[in-house]
């Protein structure tokens, strides 16, 4: 696995060094288990959908391979799901 180390983080972009092989819309790991989006590749600039307070400079940050990709479903009509489509609440509920 390709590790970088975060150089800077805040108003919701982590600036990353290191991840030389990150594809755009790939999904990263920070050492604090928290998976964000690779979009600014020029920088490897981190899109942070949710609070930025956890991850730290130095922390490390790991390619996943996987590229984050949304598609609409009937199972999801309905629902709420975050940025990333991870069901938040169900239809109904």
């Amino acid at each position: 696995d390709e590790i970088g180390r975060v150089v800077s983080v805040g108003d919701g972009i982590a600036r990353v060094y290191g991840l030389n092989e990150v594809r755009d819309g790939e999904q990263v790991e920070f050492s604090s288990s928290v998976k964000e989006t690779a979009l600014n590749l020029e920088n490897v600039g981190i899109v942070v959908f949710g609070s930025d307070t956890t991850i730290k400079e130095i922390d490390f940050v790991k390619c996943t391979r996987f590229i984050v990709d949304f598609r609409m479903r009937k199972a999801i009509l309905g629902c709420v799901v975050d940025a990333l489509g991870v069901l938040l609440m169900k239809e109904g509920h």
